[in-house]
């Protein structure tokens, strides 16, 4: 094991807290282990943690992600997202291999939506070409995740959102019965109704084969 992982692991293994692992583990429906550290506390850790050791070298990025990926419990597989994001602006191009093993390994809604709506929206953006090949591959995959993630990358781009790219996706999952594709094409459209309502209420008007969650979500701060 990398000894940044290791490092990280002694930490995190030194504040457990496992009577709070239980409603984690409960509130997740039980797919993951938890050490039981809640979000502030996390977060204390992972500055606490970076204070002392420094971030990743990028060329070992990949290991240690990989290996952060493996261990069992879930806060382990938030430090690698956490880690990802404090870099997304200095991150090679070929870290998209390594983003793709993320969104499609261990995946829930938690680590999904942290990637495609951080650190994948920041590297779609500074890397095109490998936007253009990766949201080709993706956005035709069986693999809901990956679909949700070309539904949720341009989450934060505002003005600069391609409505029109946003709408083809939308299109290409109207029928879909998963829950989670029908929650992100509303959360997607709701987002953007904040920098063009009107754009969105001519979409969701044409769109009939809209899923009502889908609907209902978009519209949920529209008047």
């Amino acid at each position: 094991m990398h000894t940044y992982v290791e490092e990280l692991q002694f930490l995190f293994k030194q504040n457990a807290n496992p009577a709070q692992a239980t409603g984690m583990k409960k509130y997740m429906r039980d797919q993951f282990e938890y050490l039981g550290i809640k979000s502030p506390k996390f977060k204390e850790l992972m500055r606490e943690f970076i204070a002392a050791h420094g971030l990743p070298p990028l060329d070992e990025l990949d290991t240690i992600l990989r290996e952060l990926w493996a261990l069992p419990e879930r806060e382990f597989q938030y430090a690698a997202t956490s880690l990802l994001g404090r870099l997304e602006k200095r991150l090679p191009a070929g870290i998209i291999k390594s983003m793709e093993y993320m969104l499609v390994t261990k995946p829930w809604w938690d680590t999904v939506d942290t990637i495609s709506a951080g650190t994948l929206g920041v590297h779609f953006r500074r890397f095109p070409q490998i936007k253009e090949k990766y949201l080709a591959k993706w956005r035709t995959s069986e693999n809901f995740w990956l679909r949700r993630a070309c539904l949720l990358f341009q989450l934060n781009y505002k003005d600069e959102t391609d409505f029109e790219l946003l709408r083809e996706i939308i299109r290409e999952n109207l029928g879909s019965k998963e829950f989670f594709i029908n929650k992100a094409i509303g959360w997607a459209l709701r987002q953007y109704a904040r920098t063009d309502p009107k754009a969105v209420k001519k979409f969701i008007k044409e769109t009939k084969e809209l899923h009502p969650l889908s609907r209902r979500e978009a519209m949920k701060h529209l008047a």
